[in-house]
């Protein structure tokens, strides 16, 4: 599918996480690029938000409730450009032209990201450079690596 114009665009966990959680080692960078870009069209979807919870609550030094997770998921639809994107279409739909690169198990979540962005014309923003293997020459439009 082509790229919506002007461009939306999804965003992955780590973006997510990066953006909501000002101790991550990439906040400022999330950040900057997400201020200057304040008049974009941008969404997550249940993967995201599942992602960012799981991330987030996981039981480490630092790891936030529930509660509080979910009040952040809350707060980040008060952005300008929000929106959310449902998830409409099946595995195989969605991953089958990635099926050549996919190599692990690892990359089932990145797998079907792109394979959302790609269907709905939209660019994943990522901190994954190894997204851009996974997308190869024909996906790699819908790819924005932040560094």
């Amino acid at each position: 599918m082509k790229l919506a114009n002007p461009p939306a665009y999804l965003f992955d966990v780590n973006v997510v996480v990066a953006l909501m959680m000002e101790d991550h080692t990439h906040y400022r960078l999330v950040t900057q690029w997400f201020n200057v870009s304040s008049d974009i069209r941008w969404a997550v979807c249940a993967f995201t938000e599942t992602g960012f919870l799981r991330t987030v609550t996981a039981p480490w030094q630092g790891q936030i409730s529930m509660t509080d997770a979910t009040k952040l998921l809350e707060k980040l639809k008060e952005h300008p450009g929000y929106r959310y994107l449902p998830i409409t279409v099946d595995w195989h739909t969605l991953c089958s032209p990635l099926y050549r690169r996919l190599y692990g198990t690892k990359q089932v979540t990145d797998a079907f990201l792109l394979g959302l962005a790609v269907h709905a014309g939209f660019i994943l923003v990522t901190l994954d450079k190894a997204l851009l293997h996974l997308a190869g020459e024909a996906y790699k439009s819908h790819v924005l690596v932040l560094s």
